[in-house]
């Protein structure tokens, strides 16, 4: 994740943060949903935006013809997330939650011949590019910890782990992925309480445990110009940020 993506997702969540805690200050005399947080079970759904990345490892293989690509994510797209939510409460300041959801997006992967010449007419033996299409069915298991609540609002962090299984149709590319993947999660948000529900925005970083490369490409043995690419890679894992607005 690229620093101007971080302060991109930093100002949208100080902006909604600063809008609800405005809200709060001006009923601070009115205590908003006082029960809330004593349910031993809630309900609750959730929309949001994820920046998929991918760490790509590179070993510097050198074709027979003298290439050695490199590849690697130079920029982030923003996709669409939706969740629903199961909420059960352990404590007076923890919460086990489950959210399974759809996340959908892509990753942009260049491939840059480091022997090669820029200004070479054909530009494929210099530079490739795959985008990498995603659907995820994820199922995200989160213990929320979370602070006081004062007044109208109560911050708090999460830590977990998240499940996803990518729909996306398998294609003969450059790089294949495979498709399950375990994450490890943290987050922080806080919960605004409103009159009616309760809005919680949330900023979740994910970090892929497994090596998502597949090397098994019998589809690519009649192909060494594309083979070359899965050759020049000896691991990619994934990393996600998701920025959510759950309503409970």
């Amino acid at each position: 994740m690229d620093l101007t993506r971080l302060r991109h997702i930093a100002w949208i969540m100080l902006l909604v943060m600063g809008c609800a805690h405005v809200h709060a200050q001006d009923n601070d005399m009115i205590l908003n949903r006082p029960y809330a947080d004593t349910k031993r079970v809630h309900f609750g759904f959730s929309v949001g935006m994820n920046f998929q990345n991918l760490a790509i490892t590179n070993n510097g293989f050198v074709t027979d013809d003298g290439d050695e690509w490199y590849a690697d994510v130079p920029a982030h797209s923003p996709g669409f997330s939706v969740n629903v939510l199961a909420d059960l409460r352990l404590h007076e300041h923890f919460n086990l939650r489950i959210s399974p959801g759809l996340y959908f997006g892509n990753k942009v992967v260049r491939f840059l011949n480091h022997r090669g010449n820029p200004e070479w007419v054909e530009q494929s033996h210099y530079k490739q590019s795959q985008n990498v299409k995603s659907t995820y069915i994820v199922v995200p298991i989160d213990v929320k910890m979370s602070a006081k609540r004062y007044h109208n609002m109560r911050p708090y962090f999460t830590g977990g782990v998240m499940y996803a299984q990518d729909l996306a149709k398998e294609r003969s590319e450059q790089l294949k992925l495979k498709h399950g993947d375990l994450m490890l999660t943290v987050g922080m948000g806080c919960d605004f309480y409103m009159p009616f529900f309760k809005l919680c925005p949330e900023v979740k970083f994910c970090f892929g445990l497994k090596n998502l490369l597949d090397r098994n490409r019998p589809d690519l043995e009649d192909s060494p110009e594309m083979l070359r690419f899965t050759k020049s890679v000896s691991k990619v894992q994934s990393n996600m940020v998701v920025v959510t607005f759950y309503f409970e």
